[in-house]
């Protein structure tokens, strides 16, 4: 059976290269996994980002069915292993699909992670938090940035805590009940948090 052009076509178009860098300096391979033994430790891991950590909103788009609101925040990984992050992953940024009207008095949402190699927002709000409008829940969305195989072990840590900071914020801003779920590195990160 042969390649499929399509899958070629989709290759080249769609998804970005991955660790176009090389494995990374090995002194931050060893940064990330002291700290992984920190993270990795659902007690010590719960209590590493304030409640109150800050949350911006950049922009509020109305759309005929819902609000889409740009926001973005400091990643928390960046406090605990300085210098580890490419600077365009610092700042965490993300879609909230918010939807007119609710069914119902709770406002569930559902926080979708990327998978790897899917640095935008359009397929996760297109093929997931616009049908997710229908039934009163909604998506905040983050995104990631790899060039080398070391980015890998910090996107990972990044999106724990990234994801706790949303989930903070989703609690003190009034909504629930809060779900995760993510595709490829994006689900294996929704599991652990």
């Amino acid at each position: 059976m042969g390649v499929s052009k399509l899958d070629v076509l989709y290759r080249r178009l769609l998804l970005t290269k991955l660790f176009i860098q090389g494995w990374g300096r090995p002194e931050d391979l060893k940064r990330i996994f002291e700290f992984r033994k920190i993270i990795g430790n659902r007690e010590k891991c719960q209590n590493l980002v304030p409640r109150d950590y800050p949350v911006h909103i950049n922009k509020v788009e109305e759309q005929s069915d819902c609000k889409i609101l740009d926001g973005h925040f400091i990643s928390p990984l960046a406090h605990y292993v300085p210098d580890i992050m490419p600077p365009e992953s610092i700042t965490a940024r993300f879609q909230f699909i918010v939807p007119k009207r609710w069914n119902s008095k709770y406002k569930p949402v559902c926080i979708h992670l990327a998978g790897t190699g899917d640095h935008y927002f359009w397929r996760r709000r297109t093929l997931m938090a616009r049908p997710m409008i229908k039934e009163a829940c909604m998506a905040s969305l983050l995104r990631s940035c790899l060039k080398n195989v070391s980015d890998l072990f910090v996107m990972g840590g990044a999106l724990v805590l990234e994801s706790a900071t949303l989930l903070h914020w989703l609690e003190k801003e009034g909504y629930g009940p809060l779900g995760m779920t993510g595709i490829s590195m994006g689900g294996h990160v929704s599991f652990s948090v």
